[in-house]
């Protein structure tokens, strides 16, 4: 199954609208039914990375980190390490544009597996909107699905289990203040 920041909010979502507030986060309606047990924690190893290059950061979570399997509500573990982040990026200055990317592996419908990660990526942006209230940033959010993977989600034509929950993941992408 898929393992797969004044804030001037810019919705880079155009065809997929929010969740309605009561939405439970299930995708049920789109295009593939779930075939593991919903609720499940999706990924195998739950590790988050963070990189900088020059002066650019990407905070990746891994998806169980922030959803169950098939949803795009945040978890409450989510919500806390998402604060966690927001903090980060308020105490490095972060200005400007801040990018919250979605990604999920390969298993599934290419179109299910973009309207998955663009809800997710949606749902971290409303989330740390809420937590980024002086932070000066413009958030955008984005779903790529399964087309920009970490590692190879295959190895010699056969499914690395650990690959593909690293491929799942939100990813948080700013430039820190010189």
């Amino acid at each position: 199954m898929f393992r797969s920041l004044s804030v001037a909010m810019v919705l880079a979502l155009s065809p997929t609208p929010a969740p309605p507030a009561d939405a439970t986060g299930a995708v049920e309606d789109l295009v593939m039914p779930v075939e593991d047990i919903i609720g499940a924690v999706e990924s195998l190893d739950g590790t988050e990375s963070e990189t900088q290059q020059g002066s650019l950061v990407t905070v990746a979570l891994t998806s169980d980190v922030l959803f169950a399997v098939d949803k795009w509500v945040l978890t409450a573990a989510a919500r806390k390490r998402l604060q966690e982040v927001a903090e980060k990026v308020s105490a490095d200055g972060a200005g400007g544009v801040v990018k919250i990317e979605g990604h999920t592996d390969d298993q599934g419908a290419d179109a299910y597996n973009l309207t998955l990660s663009r809800r997710r990526a949606q749902a971290v942006r409303q989330a740390m909107s809420e937590m980024l209230t002086d932070a000066g940033v413009t958030l955008q959010a984005q779903g790529y699905g399964e087309s920009r993977p970490k590692v190879p989600n295959l190895v010699d034509g056969k499914p690395i289990p650990r690959n593909r929950a690293q491929n799942r993941r939100v990813e948080i992408v700013y430039n820190v203040a010189q």
